[in-house]
């Protein structure tokens, strides 16, 4: 059991259910990626919204480029999922206010 705090700053708990899953789980299926969270608040929404829907969905830190005037390299969470799952993914995190990743 792991307890953890919803976005919402309220105190929840996942029971050995979470979605997470290890790149190898996904063996040599592609996935799309779907999301880049910027902030821990977004990526933790994410995550709280991908479990309670029951998608299996791989998250790692990569780097990108951000800023308009002072750009720089930045650090945040990539979600990915499988194909079969990237409807559903998209359907999910619009329902929690969230805008997929235009490319995926």
């Amino acid at each position: 059991m792991q307890r953890f705090r919803s976005a919402s700053g309220r105190p929840g708990t996942v029971h050995n259910n979470l979605m997470r899953r290890d790149a190898d789980f996904f063996g040599d299926r592609e996935l799309d990626l779907i999301y880049i969270a910027k902030r821990l608040r977004d990526a933790l929404r994410l995550e709280e919204a991908l479990t309670r829907s029951g998608i299996d969905y791989a998250v790692q830190t990569e780097n990108y480029i951000g800023g308009i005037l002072f750009r720089s390299e930045r650090v945040g969470a990539f979600f990915y999922v499988d194909e079969q799952s990237l409807e559903p993914a998209r359907n999910v995190m619009v329902s929690a206010g969230m805008r997929p990743h235009a490319g995926g």
